[in-house]
């Protein structure tokens, strides 16, 4: 069309100058610009063809007037406009666009019509200039987009040789352009253009151009930059037919001529593979296939032999090629391109089936003669890091399986490359926590399979590593571990695989500084027991891997105390005796200190020299070291010699384990004097550094905490009788110094509190010491105890006296209070007989004291700046309120000794000595306003003290009451996570407000504090959800105090409360995935039991949802049916249970299976069977209704199961019931549809229920006659139940030998034959088999298996529960808060049912047999997707069939099957058949029907093809 408008201007005339410049008048739009572009580009053919008629010798002036007169001008103008955006212009940048294209391409057509290159060369090094000038300033905003078209236009007319340097300098100026778009200053826009326009056109022109754009996209350092590699894969696709040698001896004139094949290069293949591996955008990546697979046809096609380059480091070429293995390189790469399309797919169900050619591409590239590689291993690492990066996170999954399981069955030479992909891309794809989860029918608790595979692939990989390889590579994994945010579970996994490497001395100090910073840094927020698994697992890594020689004991002791030892580290642990024995083994290797000195016993170890100086150095302080106004020394120091002198300790008993035993105690005393000594001179001498106290007591406190960890096994323990019989020998000097630095004013400044504290703890200690070897009154412990409190009183009121605040007198003050509060706790212990129940002077002093008075801030007025920075309002903030928590531990025991003596009302006058005793509302009152002002972990105090006032004021002051429960609980709701503050006042919390005799009075007033319990109840059940644990604490105290109390009174009070025991029966959360998978793992480390020393250190607190269950019911298993109150409490229960399942039915008709709704409704059942036997007669006749209505509604397999349980217990135990178990049958056949199945099931264990009624021949034959009606029925699955029953009807029939039924023996006989008999291999058949085989027909026996594990266990794993739902009795026997009495015997079950595998017939209402169905509109409106093959049996012939038409169609055998409901959908069943012939699917065309009218798909889409 643009030539015939060309034509038509040439015809009207003659002269081109003329009608050029008609056509250069006027306003510059684009049909104008693109019509003189026409009509130049048909002058240029004319010209070329020599044609140019009249006017010719004036055309090549006419163009150079064209050129430099309107199009040179155009451009200008246009360069200041702005380009708009490349994704989505405007239609004025469209239309600018427009004319810039076409004003190119009219300049092209001037420069060769102008008759000399000085026009070209002219504009192009015009254009060049605005290139290089371009930028986001104003006015040059689209000169790069005009400077690009003109360059692009005339470049091919510039002369290769004359003006080589011109196109050499406009190559570099737009490489630079193109590579550079992503830095400031210049634009993406521009930098697209440039690569996608101007630079393929140069490197068309051959020669220097050609040259200077690959030597720039192949220069080092271009490719840095996933940009970068975009616009480089962009040139070089656009280049290919100019880099890449075609066959033929032409072909390529200008490649020939520049010498250049890019197959040779290793940078362009490097580019390729970043582009392949690296690239996020699609079309970069495809563009990077496309030049492989251009190398390769191009490779085959000219049949000469070609290698790479050798790029950077050893193995084979990135690129080779051989005419000798052409079939074997072509198989290989088509293969690999394969892999590459499909994983742009990013469906797993493509992906799978393609991955087996992943294990192809190994085999061809590895030579089994040489061991070595022959395609360079890179490249497949190129298919592993697209699967990692895919959105879809089951196939990250698939490709971090395949290539963990890569050296399971095949070795593989070392490669640079696969070290350095393992420690970049694999351990990123392994930070993803999701890729651990269990497997499918894996049991909670199990390995994750993923963690398992990563531990053998880094077994195997690191035994294949060259030694000199293996530190770095250890070092470099380790280190990967800190660089980045890793979440618990695979952190840990990671530790796991490490831990499992083979002995080897791989790490240095480098090494052991990594693990460390592991330690230190990684895990800090992780959950407690994932982190203390993971340190015991990084612990043994460092006693495998680190070369002893290479580091020091120092080193060791350093790096052990970033292993926490209240989490892992615990002395007795396996951990521990694992440590002390590498210890032993390799103390003669260790790199020796110069601070170590072997004097002082003969044949001492390097290990116990290093101990003895390292205690000496401790203990050794100058005096001049601090003054008395020093901060307290750090506990790091007091820590770590602690800990090494146990593990020495016990390293010198595993020596001696066989040969003398003082040996351990001289050793422990050689290591211990120079502190035993410091501490017997405490008493006597005066003088002593105050550091050198302060480091002496320290290192006490820590040596008795360190032996007193849990797993110690502190009877038996040789080690903590010696420690404690040298510490007894100076309890007296330590307590003379401690009496005098409490109560002699010692103690006055602000750091002085930190010694106090640790006074105070060290004085704890030494009564527990006291307590273990037995309490006498006269110890030096009694005699100090008695002149601190009087002293401390003393001083206390001293200081009420009015004198000036000063610093001295204030901490002194908090001092005397602290010291007067750690009395008061620990003369709550009776083996101490401190005080009689008298009240004394003591009592009386803590009952008159101003309740909440604040410890009054200091004048500034001293110099000491050390005092203005450290009683800054913050700091002198903290004092404060530990001056009022010390107050209100004096008041809490002050009130627990004298709790009788509590007035109900302020009226009553009792003992005036005790002001805070009769004067309670006023201390409650107090309480509240000390939890305004405590922060919230010093609030336990006065939550014991509320425990104890609260009863007492109940009933007189309830709405103080009330204002305290409030209070209380705003405080726990608003606390932060910190685990040790929530829980302990979470615990004082409930014990405060849910006290026995709170509830008591509170239920029996019935006033506002009793709905107020139970608001706080249910905001506590609200909170478990996302709080695991706190449901746990309330349920588990309440039903031990209802226990303990075990009176008629307790019971009938708790009646008042059953919402709480109806709300555990049915408590547990569905939790999200993540929150599953924490689970998972937490369970797997506790099933490790004592190999993983977390599980001994730290404290199972029995904080999953399952325990909340567990508790309810073994306290429901200790009541008694017998007693009134419990009878009743039982029977409220039950009928509440009841009415919430029938509320959760009317919530929603419908519910999937292991759905919440499905979860609440099989724990009513369960607890009901748990209580049944406590039911008598005249209760279940009140309920029975409801549960055989239950029967009607409920159509989920397990709680089905439940309902036939309990109906055949009632019915055995009262066959009373059998006439309205009879009439359920009598409901007309619409009703009975979807439960009918029900009935016939109990039915089938009418042996069972008959088995204590002496006449049964009327029931037999009642229910005979019942069970023949349904027998006929339309529906598959209820005539297969009423044949279930029947035969086992029909058996005991005959036992009985019934004469009234012989009529019917015939027909009942042969009917039963036929079905036993059926002939083909149909599915009628196989179900019928099944369903005989089902454990609930055959192994199950209602009375024998009536046990905890059947109802919890055994029953929900059988029917196909969820394991979530499964409670293993191991945890009814562990949980010990309720412990029911020895004769118990509901736990286990005595029969084989326990060993029975779920089977795969499922108990359903409705048949599901295509030729069979209902049509009932109920049951159409269910749209089911792809199922697994697995779950569906189909006919013997069908499977014939569709493996025949697979194997025609050169398939494979799909394990899928295609169910879709296309009911009132016709139009959809092309849609379905096709996916049907995708997935290769059986009998597509014939099953798939519109059920309203029986339209056959092949109506709607006429293939051939979907025919078997």
């Amino acid at each position: 069309m643009e030539w015939v408008l060309a034509d038509v201007l040439l015809s009207q005339s003659r002269d081109p100058r003329v009608l050029l410049g008609a056509l250069c008048r006027g306003e510059a739009s684009a049909e104008r610009v693109e019509t003189l572009c026409f009509l130049l580009q048909r002058l240029e053919d004319e010209e070329a063809r020599g044609g140019g008629g009249g006017g010719a010798g004036a055309l090549p002036e006419a163009a150079r007037e064209v050129a430099a007169g309107y199009l040179v001008p155009l451009l200008r103008c246009l360069r200041g406009c702005p380009a708009g955006g490349a994704d989505d212009p405007g239609p004025a940048a469209r239309q600018r666009r427009r004319v810039l294209r076409a004003a190119g391409a009219a300049l092209r057509s001037c420069a060769r019509l102008a008759g000399g290159p000085q026009l070209a060369a002219a504009l192009a090094e015009e254009a060049l200039c605005d290139l290089l000038n371009a930028g986001p300033a104003p006015g040059l905003e689209g000169a790069a987009e005009a400077a690009v078209e003109v360059l692009a236009a005339v470049g091919p007319c510039l002369r290769p040789r004359e003006d080589a340097p011109l196109l050499e300098r406009v190559a570099r100026a737009a490489l630079a352009l193109a590579l550079g778009g992503d830095k400031a200053g210049q634009s993406p826009d521009a930098a697209a253009l440039v690569a996608g326009r101007l630079l393929p056109a140069l490197g068309r022109c051959g020669g220097a151009a050609l040259r200077a754009v690959w030597g720039g996209l192949v220069a080092p350092g271009v490719s840095e930059g996933p940009g970068r590699v975009g616009s480089q894969l962009l040139i070089l696709s656009a280049l290919a037919e100019k880099l890449l040698p075609e066959p033929g001896a032409d072909s390529v004139p200008a490649a020939r001529e520049a010498g250049l094949d890019a197959r040779r290069c290793w940078r362009f293949w490097g580019t390729v593979q970043a582009g392949l591996a690296w690239s996020e955008d699609a079309l970069t990546r495809k563009r990077a296939r496309y030049l492989l697979q251009r190398a390769v046809e191009v490779s085959a096609e000219l049949g000469t032999d070609c290698a790479c380059a050798p790029g950077e480091g050893p193995g084979p070429s990135l690129f080779w090629w051989s005419e000798k293995k052409k079939d074997e390189l072509l198989k290989f790469w088509e293969n690999y391109i394969l892999i590459m399309e499909t994983l742009e797919g990013n469906q797993i169900h493509v992906i799978k089936p393609v991955l087996p050619k992943l294990n192809s591409l190994f085999e061809y590239a590895v030579s089994e003669e040489n061991g070595c590689w022959l395609f360079h291993p890179s490249w497949h690492l190129c298919i592993y890091k697209r699967m990692f990066e895919s959105e879809n996170k089951i196939l990250t999954k698939e490709g971090v399986t395949h290539f963990l399981e890569l050296y399971e069955t095949r070795i593989l030479p070392f490669s640079p490359e696969i070290s350095e992909f393992i420690i970049g891309p694999l351990m990123d794809a392994l930070s993803e926590s999701s890729l651990y989860s269990r497997s499918p029918g894996q049991l909670i608790g199990s390995v994750s399979p993923l963690g398992l595979k990563l531990q053998k692939f880094l077994v195997t990989y690191i035994s294949f590593l060259p030694e000199e390889i293996k530190s770095s590579f250890l070092l470099k994994f380790i280190q990967k571990m800190t660089s980045r945010h890793w979440c618990a579970v695979p952190i840990l996994f990671l530790s796991k695989a490490l831990a499992n490497v083979p002995r080897c001395k791989a790490l240095g100090m480098e090494g052991l500084l990594a693990l460390r910073d592991v330690l230190q840094c990684t895990m800090m927020t992780h959950q407690i027991l994932l982190r203390g698994a993971a340190q015991c697992y990084l612990l043994q890594t460092a006693m495998n891997l680190v070369d002893a020689e290479k580091v020091s004991l120092s080193d060791i002791s350093t790096f052990l105390m970033s292993v926490r030892q209240e989490e892992s580290l615990g002395r007795g642990t396996s951990l521990w005796m694992e440590l002390c024995d590498w210890l032993r083994i390799n103390e003669s290797y260790f790199k020796q200190s110069s601070s170590c000195s072997s004097t002082g016993l003969h044949e001492t170890s390097s290990l116990n020299a290093y101990v003895r100086n390292l205690v000496q150095e401790y203990i050794r302080s100058s005096a001049w070291e601090g003054g008395e106004n020093s901060c307290m020394p750090d506990w790091f120091e007091a820590k770590l010699v602690a800990l090494v002198v146990l593990l020495a300790i016990d390293v010198e008993r595993m020596k001696s384990q066989y040969s003398e035993k003082r040996r351990t105690q001289n050793v422990l005393r050689i290591f211990l004097d120079p502190l035993l000594d410091a501490l017997e001179k405490f008493g006597t001498n005066a003088y002593m550094p105050l550091l050198k106290t302060d480091r002496c007591l320290q290192l006490l406190l820590k040596l008795l905490h360190t032996c007193l960890l849990k797993g110690s096994g502190t009877r038996d323990d040789e080690v903590f009788t010696l420690l404690q019989n040298c510490i007894m020998s100076t309890t007296e000097s330590i307590s003379e110094f401690i009496l005098r630095r409490l109560t002699m004013n010692e103690l006055s400044t602000v750091s002085d509190l930190d010694r106090c504290h640790l006074y105070l703890m060290v004085l704890t200690e030494l009564i527990n010491l006291h307590l273990n070897v037995g309490w006498k009154r006269g110890n030096p412990i009694w005699r100090l105890i008695s002149p601190l409190k009087n002293a401390s009183i003393r001083h206390l009121q001293e200081m009420d006296h009015g004198q000036e605040p000063t610093l001295g007198r204030q901490i002194q003050r908090a001092v005397s209070m602290a010291a007067l509060a750690m009395v008061c706790e620990v003369s709550q212990k009776p083996e101490l007989q401190l005080d009689s129940l008298d009240v004394g002077p003591p009592e009386t002093f803590i009952s008159s004291l101003q309740l909440n008075q604040t410890l009054q801030k200091p004048h500034t007025e001293e110099e000491s700046s050390f005092f203005e920075e450290s009683s800054s309002s913050q700091g002198w903030g903290k004092i404060a309120a530990q001056y009022i928590h010390d107050q209100w531990v004096c008041l809490s025991f002050l009130l627990r000794k004298c709790h009788t003596l509590i007035p109900a009302s302020e009226g009553e006058i009792l003992e005036p000595t005790l002001p805070a005793i009769p004067m309670a509302v006023r201390t409650l009152q107090s309480a509240l306003e000390a939890l305004t002002v405590l922060p919230s972990e010093q609030v336990l105090p006065v939550f014991h003290c509320m425990k104890i006032l609260v009863p007492k004021l109940l009933t007189t002051s309830e709405s103080l009451c009330i204002e305290s429960f409030d209070m209380a609980w705003k405080i726990i709701a608003s606390l932060s996570n910190t685990q040790l503050i929530f829980w302990t006042n979470f615990k004082a919390f409930v014990q405060f407000v849910f006290d026995p005799k709170v509830l008591t009075i509170a239920a029996k007033i019935k006033g506002q504090a009793y709905f107020k319990i139970k608001e706080i109840m249910y905001r506590i059940i609200e909170m478990s959800a996302i709080k695991t644990g706190v449901f746990n604490i309330l349920i588990s105290y309440c039903c031990r105090s209802w226990v303990v109390s075990a009176s008629n009174v307790s019971l009938s009070i708790a009646k008042n409360y059953s919402e709480l025991v109806l709300e555990a029966c049915v408590f547990g959360t569905v939790f999200r995935r993540d929150q599953r998978l924490i689970q998972d793992v937490q369970t797997f480390i506790e099933n490790l039991g004592h190999e993983c020393a977390a599980n001994v250190v730290i404290e199972n607190t029995k904080r999953e949802d399952h325990y909340v269950r567990i508790c309810a019911v073994k306290f429901l298993c200790l009541l008694d049916g017998s007693n009134m109150s419990h009878k009743l409490f039982m029977e409220d229960l039950a009928i509440k249970l009841l009415d919430k399942d029938e509320l959760v039915s009317k919530s929603r008709t419908r519910y999937y299976v292991n759905s919440q709704q499905h979860r609440v409704k099989n724990r009513i059942w369960q607890i009901l069977l748990v209580l049944f036997p406590k039911f008598d007669q005249n209760f279940l006749n009140k309920i029975i209704d409801k549960i055989f209505q239950a029967g009607f509604i409920n159509n989920q397999a397990s709680i089905k199961y439940f309902i036939e349980w309990i109906i055949i217990l009632i019915l055995h135990k009262f066959p009373q019931f059998l006439p309205k178990f009879w009439n359920c049958f009598s409901y007309g056949e619409e009703n009975l549809k979807t439960s009918i199945c029900t009935f016939l099931s109990v039915l089938s264990h009418l042996d069972i229920i008959t088995e204590n009624i002496l006449e049964k021949k009327l029931i037999l034959k009642q229910a005979l006659t019942i069970v023949l009606q349904w027998c006929f029925n339309h529906n598959f699955s209820i005539r297969l139940y009423a044949l279930v029953a029947l035969k086992k009807i029909w058996s005991l029939c005959k036992g009985l030998h019934i004469e009234e039924l012989a009529a019917l023996t015939s027909v009942i006989e042969s009917s039963l034959s036929q079905v036993e008999n059926m002939h083909g291999a149909g599915s009628a058949k196989k179900n019928w088999q099944r369903i005989q085989e089902h454990f609930f027909f055959t192994a199950f026996h209602p009375l024998k298996d009536y046990c905890l594990e059947t109802i919890f266990y055994i029953l929900p794993r059988l029917s196909g529960l969820i394991e979530d739902e499964w409670i293993a009795i191991g945890k009814f026997t562990r949980f010990t808060d309720i412990p029911l009495g020895a004769g118990f015997q509901w736990y286990l079950s005595t029969t084989h049912l326990c060993e029975l595998k779920p089977g795969d017939w499922s108990q359903q209402d409705a048949g599901s047999n295509s030729g069979e169905a209902d049509n009932q509109s109920e049951w159409t409106d269910v749209q089911k997707k792809i199922i697994p093959w697995k779950n569906h049996v189909p006919d013997f012939d069908l499977e014939l069939v569709f493996q025949d038409r697979a194997a025609k169609l050169g398939r494979s055998i799909s394990r899928l099957i295609v169910v879709a409901s296309l009911i009132d959908k016709p139009t959809n069943l092309g849609g379905k058949t096709t996916s049907a012939d995708r997935l290769s699917t059986t009998e597509k065309g014939r099953r798939l029907h519109h059920r309203g009218c029986g339209t056959d798909c092949q109506k709607f889409r006429p293939n051939p093809v979907l025919l078997p």
